[in-house]
Order: structure tokens, then C-alpha cells, then sequence
């Protein structure tokens, strides 16, 4: 189980792009994302764990995935095994607003203007090479004699000193399928009776990807900063 460290959220799932227009007319390019409804399965205090959090659910488990203890544990606060649970760190007075069991939806969490963080797992692409990993332009010569390098990355030695390569170089290698978190993302519109909410942007990950949508964390500090 996840633990997220910020603001209060919810999860979701990604359903695609589309784009939207203002009132200006302006057409706005956005993600659509199903942002709950999410259901509080258990809650933590300060005085019985050491911190303060919420246990969301989101989805419905298959019945053959879910072993004994998970399932005892769902049946003891009342609620369906879900397909995702994650924490969401909390103020005790927050989480003192909700009780288990009860079902959370975006038009209760969000509100359209505001910013928020997408979290999700990017799209795999399997072991790439440096040219679509990092970008590189290829070899500099196509002529004396260079044949078969034109995508290669080119040596790596570094020199009798320090007679090593360095970590993190720049090579082929997994590519993807690793936590993305895009930040301050303008939420555009919400729709309540769908449950949908409509990003601004790109967010991470394929569509029915599970991501996690929280309110901007750097937009909120500034704003405290500020008053």
C-alpha cells in the first residue's frame, strides 16, 4: 500500500484526452480522469499509529485476488475489497471529519480553477537505446569509413583518472513503467454526476491507469507563504 505525503485527493483512473472550449472560444486541451468515488476504509491517529492518515479505496477487487486477511480486515469496516488502497497523510483534524465506510467524491475534494498534482506509473517501453532514452542526435559522420554507429552512444572511458565510469551515465536501458508526478495542473472542470474531473495537460501513464490526483502542493505553500 502507497503512501502519499500530501494534501488531501483522491484516486482515479485515466479515461483519455479530449479537448474542451471556453466561453472566450479558446480551445483547451485536457485529460479526463475518473477521480473517485473513493471509499474511507480505515483511519490512522497519532495516538495509535504515531501519524494521522486516510485509507482510501477505489474500485471493486476480484473476489480470487483478494487472500483471508485483506478480506477480513475490509469485512471488519464494513466495506467491498477494493482495487487500490492508499493512504493519504492528513492533519488529525481532517481526518476526524470523515468516518469509515463513507464514500468521497472530486466535487467534495476539488474545486474547478484550482491546481492539482497527478501521480501515476508512466507508459513501459522496454529496453530502449540512447537516441529515444536520452535524446541523442547520433553519430557526428555517416563517412571514413563509420558504417553500422549511426544510433550508438559512443564511448564511455573516462580517462586513466578517475579510471572508472561514473554512475548514472547516460546509456540504453529500461525505459518507463516508473512513478511520474506532474505538477500543477490546472483543474478545468469538474462533473459531479459522472464523477469525472477534466485536467489541463498530460498526466502519466495509459488510459485505466490508476493515478492518484491531489491538491498542488508547491501552489499551496506559496499561497500560505503569502498570507
Amino acid at each position: 500500500m502507497d503512501v502519499v505525503n500530501q494534501n488531501s485527493g483522491l484516486l482515479g483512473t485515466k479515461l483519455g484526452t479530449t479537448q474542451i472550449f471556453t466561453d472566450d472560444g479558446e480551445i483547451v486541451r485536457v485529460t479526463a480522469i475518473l477521480a473517485g468515488p473513493c471509499v474511507v476504509v480505515g483511519k490512522r491517529t497519532v495516538a495509535k499509529d504515531g501519524y494521522s492518515a486516510l485509507q482510501l479505496g477505489f474500485g471493486k477487487a476480484k473476489e480470487k485476488r483478494v487472500n483471508k486477511p485483506e478480506a477480513g480486515f475490509y469485512a471488519k469496516a464494513g466495506v467491498a475489497a477494493p482495487r487500490v488502497l492508499r493512504e493519504f497523510r492528513l492533519p488529525e483534524s481532517e481526518v476526524e471529519k470523515y468516518e469509515i465506510g463513507q464514500t468521497i467524491t472530486p466535487a467534495e475534494i476539488f474545486t474547478e480553477g484550482q491546481f492539482v498534482d497527478v501521480s501515476g506509473t508512466s507508459k513501459g517501453r522496454g529496453f530502449a537505446g540512447v537516441m529515444k532514452r536520452h535524446n541523442f542526435k547520433g553519430a557526428a559522420t555517416k563517412s571514413h569509413g563509420t558504417h553500422e554507429y549511426q544510433r550508438h552512444g559512443g564511448a564511455i572511458g573516462a580517462n586513466m583518472t578517475p579510471g572508472r565510469v561514473f554512475r548514472g551515465k547516460k546509456m540504453a536501458g529500461q525505459m518507463g513503467n516508473v512513478r511520474v508526478t506532474v505538477q500543477n495542473l490546472r483543474l478545468v472542470k469538474i462533473l459531479p454526476e459522472e464523477n469525472v474531473i477534466l485536467v489541463e495537460g498530460s498526466v502519466p501513464g495509459p488510459r485505466d491507469g490508476i493515478i492518484t490526483v491531489r491538491g498542488a502542493v508547491k501552489k499551496a505553500q506559496k499561497a500560505a507563504a503569502a498570507s
